[in-house]
């Protein structure tokens, strides 16, 4: 068994490096938004298929223009009408012009759309049979959208890896996408430790507490986009805690815990998984939740985390978050950092690296980033965790640093590849 307490960058690279990619799924399409493409998305036809209007206005010859000037107006007969979806036929022809809207095909004989209000309509509406006059020559191309402007048929329109958003899945479903492989969500069991605790819709008697940790683990991991089950809570039972966990390790991807993971008299989950499988680490030089056991049990991964909720929850945010993040095929694993102004003095005790909670925002009047702690660091506090909006982390051979130095910050509320 493992005895070294690591550092979390450590512990983090012997994690990940027992993580790999879950197997690819196609999902309807404005199902993978925030999903990385698990293959390249290619496109069946020129995107867009035709040239195009960029604006309302009229087709024309630009050579029909050339001379054109406010004290010598050109009239042109407007022929045509063009509607996205109405098709005119004919060609566009010397003194010729077709009435064009937005994203309507460019008549054949046209290399250029004259913006609509810029015209002088005469004898008409404006469409077949009107005229329209022109005070200025037309360029060629202009306001005219290429066929192909976008993406050439069997050009890439979706990178393998690319994250979707809500526009790249129209852009997929213009290149003729019905639904986009990705990596399924992984399935993480989750399972609360302790003969103390009961559910949160029980009203606790004396020595007993609501279970928290299950409700803020599971909505870490559907944040983190997975698929979370709750296998419930075991008592500090030998017996009991491996049954539980031996039936979250045979149908999920990964088992996470939370309790059982220090040195007490009825802590059996590193001797657990130490005995039916192996133990990569059961310490982290960091505070919160030094006490963290990661290691393979029944083949699947297992995270030992502290019973202590806010622990809990840093624990998943540096651990389980990533493992879950390259599960579905993500690249980038890591929170954005930033820089920022400390308001006030740090104590800081012990060789262990702080993750603690705080908050950042910027100072209107200067325009500096400062970083103030929460009021607690207790880990048994959720609330500080709920209005936290970034891990203050000060190195394991940092001394506590004091008000106005430059400290480092995780943006836990921001995603990870996001540029700050």
């Amino acid at each position: 068994m493992a005895e070294k307490m690591l550092p979390i960058k450590e512990a983090q690279e012997i994690l990940l490096d027992r993580i790999d990619p879950l197997p690819v799924v196609e999902v309807p399409l404005w199902q993978a938004v925030g999903l990385p493409a698990a293959r390249p998305v290619t496109t069946d036809i020129d995107l867009s298929p035709f040239a195009n209007s960029a604006m309302d206005g009229y087709a024309v010859r630009t050579a029909d223009l050339a001379a054109a000037s406010p004290e010598a107006p050109v009239a042109l007969d407007v022929v045509g009408h063009e509607a996205a979806g109405h098709v005119f036929e004919g060609q566009v022809g010397a003194g010729e012009a077709v009435r064009i809207m937005t994203g309507a095909p460019v008549p054949e004989g046209a290399d250029a759309v004259v913006k609509y209000e810029v015209v002088t309509v005469t004898g008409g509406d404006g469409n077949e049979g009107s005229q329209a006059s022109f005070t200025a020559p037309a360029k060629p191309g202009e306001n005219i959208r290429e066929a192909g402007l976008e993406a050439r048929a069997g050009g890439v329109v979706i990178e393998e890896g690319e994250v979707l958003t809500p526009a790249g899945c129209g852009l997929a479903a213009s290149a003729g996408a019905t639904a986009v492989p990705v990596h399924r969500a992984p399935r993480i069991g989750i399972i609360s430790l302790g003969t103390e605790l009961v559910a949160p819709g029980e009203r606790p008697g004396r020595g007993q507490i609501r279970d928290s940790n299950s409700s803020a683990l599971m909505a870490a991991a559907a944040a983190a986009g997975a698929e979370p089950e709750f296998y419930g809570i075991a008592p500090d039972d030998r017996d009991a805690i491996e049954a539980v966990i031996r039936r979250a390790a045979s149908s999920c991807d990964m088992v996470v815990t939370s309790g059982g993971a220090s040195a007490g008299d009825y802590d059996y989950v590193t001797a657990l998984v130490a005995r039916e499988g192996e133990v990569l680490f059961d310490r982290i030089a960091m505070k919160p939740g030094k006490a963290i056991t990661f290691g393979i049990f029944d083949g699947t991964p297992f995270l030992g985390l502290s019973g202590n909720p806010a622990a809990a929850v840093v624990g998943f945010e540096l651990l389980a978050r990533p493992a879950i993040r390259k599960m579905r095929g993500h690249r980038a694993d890591a929170r954005p950092r930033q820089v920022a102004r400390l308001t006030h003095d740090v104590r800081k005790r012990g060789s262990r690296r702080l993750f603690n909670r705080a908050r950042v925002e910027r100072d209107p009047r200067s325009g500096v980033l400062e970083v103030t702690e929460m009021r607690s660091q207790n880990s048994a506090l959720l609330s500080t965790m709920q209005r936290a909006n970034c891990l203050l982390e000060i190195a394991e051979d940092a001394a506590g640093p004091v008000a106005g130095e430059m400290v480092d910050v995780v943006r836990i509320d921001i995603e990870e590849g996001t540029e700050l």
